[in-house]
């Protein structure tokens, strides 16, 4: 029998310090809505077993001793699958079930991980994150929402990230601000407006 399938495959993205085991950036994930088979307090797929910050600190410090001598990426730590990269002094992982495909979970965590360097040219460290802690905060939002991978290419979400998107941006070339130019737009204006209660009438 196939496994339950689910699109929340990330419970977790957290990026430490490996100085002092602090925490830089950490983001806990759980389905938005209960599957109608599933209870309250039930284990599902996507379910977020960490529910107090003193069990994601205690989750947090033993994953930190336990891959601090790690020569793999990938490890299997209190039945989850965890993916794991060392940047510098800060050390970044990419928590899914036991059951999720760690191929998956490891383009998320080059995803992260590239992006971060593409987005702090190639200076990722503790000070630079915390520095920069909105730049991270939204490459983590472009990468994974509600436990759902979104984007793995790095390029895309660091464009995300850095400039806002075109069609948010108004077309400001060609448009005259001075006295005698917001006077014509203000008549402009005036007679749309007038030609609109007019037809209405």
């Amino acid at each position: 029998m196939a496994p339950n399938m689910s699109l929340f495959s990330v419970n977790a993205i957290l990026i430490i310090s490996t100085d002092d085991s602090s925490r830089i950036l950490t983001r806990y994930y759980s389905p938005p809505h209960i599957p109608h088979n599933a209870t309250a307090g039930s284990s599902y797929p996507g379910a977020q077993p960490y529910t107090s910050q003193k069990d994601q600190k205690a989750f947090e410090k033993g994953l930190l001793e336990k891959t601090a001598k790690q020569t793999s990426d990938v490890i299997l730590y209190d039945n989850r699958v965890v993916v794991f990269k060392m940047e510098s002094d800060v050390m970044m992982y990419v928590v899914g079930g036991s059951e999720e495909n760690e191929i998956m979970l490891y383009n998320v965590i080059l995803a992260l991980r590239d992006s971060l360097n593409i987005l702090l040219k190639n200076s990722v460290d503790k000070r630079t994150l915390i520095e920069n802690y909105d730049l991270a905060s939204l490459c983590i939002d472009e990468l994974v929402d509600d436990g759902i991978i979104l984007e793995t290419d790095p390029v895309v979400i660091a464009s995300r990230v850095s400039r806002p998107p075109a069609q948010d941006v108004p077309n400001m070339q060609g448009l005259d601000l001075s006295e005698e130019g917001l006077l014509k737009i203000y008549q402009f204006g005036k007679q749309k407006l007038g030609e609109r209660l007019r037809q209405g009438l």
